[in-house]
Formats: structure tokens, sequence, C-alpha cells
């Protein structure tokens, strides 16, 4: 039994499913009228744990009020997205009741072309949700290649070079943000580290992560990033090298290949002391190698 007005505005669609096309006549838009119906339960919790994290998630604050901001960083076309970022803004919008915005961010340019498509979802008559995410990719942030202006701002032009990783001006624009790094005072040594550490991530495995580690490493005193750190403990241990193989050189003992490998190859700067020091006296090799506690010290 019908128990309220509620109930009925939307019971009656129970009793004849068609009822929806014939009405929603009256609103201009064209339905086929249904050939089955199957009702569906209408509990909607969620029954379960299910993990939804959007990117980023901030609240901007301006002299125009409030809105949401939800930032993902997306690296190829995936048609299940569009319905997990609307499920992110519905769900924020009833959280927070703030109004939400989707930034899509895309080094990829046949994925920010496919992003940045309004996607519809419903069915085509009238879809009930339209998405419509703001898309930044390559050809949507400029190529800043002039230190002065990457001095001017600098999270721009970390995200200019992110998103022309695999163009030519990657190079060009790297180089820029170096210069406009090593400018900052010492008092911005924390704030160039994190966008230092920022840059490492945002190039990937690139043929340009490779310009900015040689960028960082023409001063290895340059702010204390994870690239510089590892870059001199490597510098480190094949100065330590090097040295044990010109002494050896110098005193006349014979290096074979396979020792020379070895030597080079070694990351262990204790092992390599200890290889330096015999190599004053050692007349082979195997003297430098097989001494008491060397083998222990090698594993």
């Amino acid at each position: 039994m019908v128990s309220s007005s509620h109930e009925a505005l939307h019971r009656i669609f129970q009793e004849d499913p068609g009822l929806f096309a014939r009405a929603a006549r009256n609103l201009g838009a064209t339905f086929p009228p249904p050939l089955s119906t199957v009702e569906l339960s209408t509990d909607l919790t969620e029954t379960r744990p299910l993990e939804r994290r959007v990117d980023t998630l901030l609240q901007m604050n301006t002299e125009d009020g409030s809105f949401l901001l939800a930032v993902e960083s997306q690296s190829e076309p995936d048609p299940r997205k569009p319905a997990s970022w609307a499920y992110y803004l519905a769900y924020a919008y009833a959280k927070y009741r703030i109004p939400p915005v989707l930034l899509v961010v895309c080094a990829d340019r046949g994925t920010a072309t496919w992003t940045a498509r309004q996607f519809d979802i419903g069915p085509r008559p009238w879809p009930s949700l339209t998405l419509r995410p703001l898309v930044l990719g390559p050809d949507d942030v400029p190529v800043i290649a002039s230190p002065d202006e990457a001095a001017r701002d600098i999270p721009l032009t970390v995200l200019s070079a992110a998103l022309h990783r695999r163009d030519p001006d990657a190079d060009a624009i790297l180089n820029a943000l170096a210069k406009a790094l090593k400018g900052l005072s010492a008092d911005d040594e924390s704030t160039a580290a994190t966008y230092i550490e920022l840059m490492e991530q945002g190039l990937g495995k690139t043929p340009a992560a490779e310009i900015w580690r040689h960028l960082m490493a023409v001063d290895l005193s340059f702010f204390q990033s994870q690239t510089a750190q590892q870059l001199r403990a490597e510098g480190e241990t094949k100065g330590r090298a090097e040295a044990v193989l010109v002494l050896l050189g110098h005193r006349g003992v014979e290096v074979s290949e396979e020792d020379r490998e070895r030597i080079i190859g070694c990351g262990d700067p204790d092992v390599l002391d200890q290889w330096l020091k015999r190599a004053l006296t050692a007349t082979s090799t195997a003297e430098v190698f097989a001494s008491a506690g060397e083998a222990g010290l090698a594993d």
C-alpha cells in the first residue's frame, strides 16, 4: 500500500515502467518504450570497503567563493575512468557541499585529446550526467626555455618540463630550470629540493631524465636532491676504483681485464679503501684481493 505522496511519485513507475517514455515526451526527451524491465534493489549502500582515491583534492578559497579541485594524472585512455571521475566529483560534492572541478594532467598528447572530450553518462536521448574535465597536456602548457622566465614561475617550469619530456624542447626547458634553481638563495634550499625531486619523478624513464641527471651532476654541491646524493655516492666509488687502477698501473702491476672489471664494478667504498691500501705494496692483484678479511668485506 502506498503510504505517502513521496512513495506515490516513484512507485507509479514500478507499476507501469512504460509511463517514463510517455511522460518524458513532455520534456522534449524521446525514449523508446521498454521491451522489458527488471526491478533492482534500491539499496545503493556499499556493503564492503571499496577504496576510491582521487590523486589530489584541494579546497580552493577565492574572492568569488570556494570550490574543490580534484586533480588526476592520466597516462593513457581508459574507458573506466569517466565513471570513476564522476563518482569522485559526486561524492566530494555530497561530502563537502562545495562545487568540484576536475583537472586531468596528461603528458601524452593522444591521452590529452581523449580526455578533453565531453563524457555523457546515461542513455543517448537524455544523459543524466555530463562530465567535462579540464585537461592540461603538452600543447596546453608553453615551453619555458628562458632562465629569467623560469625563475619567475618555477612550478610552471617544472610542469612544462614534465609535459614536454618527450619533446625536443625538453633539453632547453631543463637547462632553464637548472639555472633558475641555482639562482635561488640559501633560504630557498628546501623549496628547491622539493621541485628537484618532483622534476626527477615527472621525467620518468625518458632521455630527458638523463639530461636532468647530468645537469645535477655538474655541481655536486648543488641542492641535496636524491639524484645529487646518488651521483655523489657513485662518483666517490668510481673515483676510488680508478685510484686503485692508477696506482697498480704506476707500480707496474699487471691487471687483467677480469680484475679491472671487478675493481670498476665494486660499489662498496670500504672494500675499495682496503684495496687502495694494499695496492701500495702489492705485487699482484691476487695480493690486493686475497688479504685476510677481504672476502667478507667484498660480500
